[in-house]
């Protein structure tokens, strides 16, 4: 009697081979029978190992096909990690068509200062940029496990030019301390007009944002200091009587009083209860945004969607309308203002 199995063929017992006279199908292999019909005791053992042995192949192949899928899943989820963009201000050492070397300052979450090369999201304005330009841009970088990769300057803004040859079309002017600053002229969340003349003999805090911005490290962040910084006058009503916040939109076509008024009480928390007596919220006609714009070092380029690309600009101005401190980044601490407001009340 023989067992034949595809490919290959196992002799049960020695003996004359003969016809098989009929034969059991199972998967891919043949049982052969005696001449009773009868399948001996050793081909049936041998008839339940190779059931045992398929059944058990079915299995691992389900598994292997299983683990390939959820391979293949985890490898798709892999393929794009989550960005996350940083501020930064720093100073052009040198350029290629392709990246601009940046000596910066320290980006909080991110880096220390250093210089370091960095890939321009867009390569077609590296003939704007030069050695020795000052420039304020956002740091974008895809993040995953292992941390922080690729690295990509865009929403550039140059805010100091090196040479008289490059000069551009606009000129940005740095706060400095005792700079005066000029009576501009601005339409608050009540729809009334009012001035930075009229600040005078208080300490008054300005930063700039528009009521659109979804970036959580700029607008976002500035009105969360300056609610934070607002509560901590708030403790000292000596202090807070001698002190004055104002939040400027450089967005006044959007920005409408209704508009502030709402993003600002919402800020405060005080809801429809707001009188913004200690606190306002502003914006320039649309013809005097570059003026103003430019007096505080806020650059402003059109973006995407209706958004607005930015720099970042808060300054504090003394009771004698002249400039006290600037901060142009967002990596300053709320409680670090509050002292330097108060110091400046003091005076």
């Amino acid at each position: 009697m023989q067992e034949h199995l595809r490919g290959w063929t196992g002799t049960v017992k020695a003996g004359k081979r003969r016809p098989l006279p009929m034969q059991m199908r199972f998967g891919d292999f043949c049982v052969a029978h005696d001449d009773a019909g009868e399948v001996p005791v050793s081909s049936r053992q041998r008839i339940m190992r190779l059931r045992r042995i398929s059944f058990l192949l079915l299995i691992v192949l389900f598994v292997v096909a299983g683990c390939h899928q959820v391979t293949h899943s985890s490898s798709s989820e892999a393929v794009s990690s989550p960005l996350k963009s940083f501020p930064v201000r720093g100073r052009i050492v040198a350029t290629d068509p392709t990246h601009v070397t940046l000596d910066h300052a320290a980006v909080p979450g991110f880096m220390e200062a250093m210089t370091m090369s960095y890939k321009l999201k867009d390569s077609s304005i590296v003939s704007e940029l030069h050695p020795g330009d000052l420039i304020t841009a956002k740091i974008l970088v895809e993040q995953d496990a292992a941390g922080f990769r690729n690295p990509q300057l865009e929403n550039i803004v140059v805010v100091g030019q090196a040479k008289p040859d490059y000069a551009p079309k606009v000129q940005y002017h740095v706060p400095q301390k005792g700079d005066d600053v000029p009576d501009f002229k601005l339409l608050n969340q009540d729809g009334k007009r009012i001035d930075f003349g009229r600040f005078k003999g208080r300490v008054v805090l300005v930063t700039f944002i528009y009521t659109r911005c979804q970036l959580a490290d700029f607008c976002p962040r500035m009105s969360m200091n300056f609610a934070e910084i607002d509560k901590a006058l708030d403790a000292d009503p000596a202090l807070y009587a001698k002190t004055h916040l104002l939040s400027i939109s450089f967005d006044p076509a959007y920005d409408t009083p209704a508009v502030l008024k709402k993003y600002g009480s919402a800020y405060t928390g005080r809801f429809a209860k707001e009188t913004f007596s200690h606190w306002d919220f502003a914006a320039p006609p649309a013809k005097e945004v570059p003026a103003i714009t430019q007096f505080f070092n806020v650059g402003v380029t059109p973006g995407d969607a209706k958004t607005l690309t930015h720099s970042l600009s808060t300054v504090l101005i003394g009771k004698d309308g002249k400039v006290v401190a600037w901060y142009p980044t967002n990596e300053w601490k709320p409680a670090d203002v509050v002292v330097a407001m108060r110091a400046a009340a003091a005076n």
